[in-house]
């Protein structure tokens, strides 16, 4: 199995910890207000803490799909968070599976620069498909993007 690692950096003006409580500890229950088209996260596996695995179902194009998602570690002292996509619409069938290590920090003017660093488990050594890696970081950032607005606009 290759692994493939790419690295992003982004910055928000939401604060730091407000982001990482949003984004971690809240996120079950965020997600689904800020995002009309999640509709259920539910514990399949787990206690919530790391090796948790939810089952995050949401619509696109009509249809209700779901993605697994596999808590890896958290670490709240450092705002630190890794999860992975282990299953589901989410997973291209080239993978085994795909991690997001997430590091959350100062930013400018009391926001937050958030660090990610993705890992792409292939299966074999063919490396991922450029499209269905542009589609999937479309999809994460536009869903970040609406998660940093419901927290501006519910401040």
């Amino acid at each position: 199995m290759a692994v493939f690692t790419f690295e992003e950096q982004t910055t928000s003006p939401v604060a730091p910890a407000t982001l990482y409580q949003a984004l971690v500890k809240d996120a079950d229950n965020i997600v689904p207000k800020a995002v009309d088209s999640f509709k259920s996260v539910e514990i399949v596996e787990g206690n919530g803490g790391p090796g948790t695995i939810k089952k995050i179902s949401f619509l696109e194009d009509g249809e209700t799909k779901f993605v697994l998602h596999k808590i890896e570690t958290i670490d709240e002292a450092n705002l630190g968070y890794s999860y992975s996509i282990v299953g589901g619409a989410a997973l291209p069938d080239t993978a085994e599976k795909i991690t997001i290590d997430t590091n959350i920090s100062d930013g400018p003017n009391g926001g937050s620069l958030i660090k990610l660093t993705i890992s792409y488990h292939g299966k074999g050594d063919a490396p991922p498909n450029e499209d269905e890696l542009k589609a999937g970081k479309a999809k994460s950032d536009a869903l970040f993007k609406v998660i940093e607005a419901y927290l501006l606009a519910n401040a």
